[in-house]
């Protein structure tokens, strides 16, 4: 099994941490109210589980699976989930270690390992079940550092990426965050290289950004599509949104370029 070899011990540092995981809880078992959703806890270590909610439409629709940001938990997209089966796509969605139903504490090196032992076990899942749609990668926010690990490592498995609200450079966000100089000097150094692995991945690419982004600035988002070494790629920038907004300000045109890139990877399909 593939996984990332990078030392993050520069910023799994404990005032790093607190500033850039927010994990809270969710009560365990609460099944969402759509009668797709399959609940799952997703062995990642010893005793360590990441929880998860796979929203499932049909056995060959394409698959999303997604990676959410660092204040939210797998249960905020349980409305979502549902408007992605309606657009005929399996939405699977992932939590961290220390959120929502998920156990043990998060750290960068963890994330970044757990990645692809949720990949791994959401590729044998489908399989198992039979779902034989193409499988793509999301990421929004500070997911979008997992999502372009799994795309840069594992595109032979992977049939398209999408970034939302992404970072390409690390150290301003966490500079803006409160973290000190020193840790935010060298890019390199922090270990997530973005701009990098973006350029690995050649299939089917969506990026989305908020034009007004406080957090994580448009640029980025630019600097991600401009780097991109997909073939095939389209960028969506939200008039007016800020990074906690985009969905209040263009939900319809956010969901019709996500299904547009799904259906890209349907072998013989119209795009949507």
């Amino acid at each position: 099994m593939e996984t990332t070899k990078t030392d993050f011990s520069l910023i799994d540092r404990p005032e790093i941490l607190q500033i850039l995981f927010h994990p809270r809880s969710s009560a365990s078992g609460e099944k969402p109210a759509s009668g797709a959703a399959v609940l799952q806890q997703i062995p990642v270590g010893e005793a360590i589980e990441i929880g998860a909610c796979f929203h499932m439409k049909d056995r060959v629709s394409p698959n999303i699976l997604f990676f959410h940001g660092n204040g939210e938990i797998v249960a905020d997209y349980d409305d979502l989930g549902p408007i992605y089966n309606q657009l005929g796509i399996n939405f699977l969605a992932v939590d961290y270690r220390g959120y929502g139903t998920s156990t043990g504490r998060p750290t960068v090196a963890a994330m970044m390992a757990d990645c692809h032992k949720i990949f791994h076990f959401v590729k044998t899942w489908l399989s198992a079940n039979g779902y034989i749609g193409p499988l793509l990668v999301m990421g929004r926010s500070l997911g979008s550092a997992s999502a372009l690990e799994l795309a840069a490592t594992h595109s032979n498995d992977i049939s398209g990426l999408i970034i939302e609200s992404g970072f390409a450079y690390v150290g301003p966000l966490l500079a803006l965050l409160g973290a000190p100089p020193e840790v935010t000097a060298d890019e390199d150094a922090l270990g997530f290289r973005n701009l990098g692995k973006i350029k690995l991945f050649t299939k089917p690419a969506l990026i989305i950004h908020a034009e007004l982004d406080h957090i994580i600035p448009f640029a980025d988002g630019r600097a991600l599509y401009d780097a991109s070494g997909s073939q095939e790629k389209t960028f969506l920038k939200i008039p007016g949104a800020n990074h906690n907004d985009i969905f209040a300000r263009a939900l319809s045109e956010y969901m019709t370029a996500v299904a547009n890139l799904a259906y890209k990877t349907m072998p013989g399909s119209a795009v949507r």
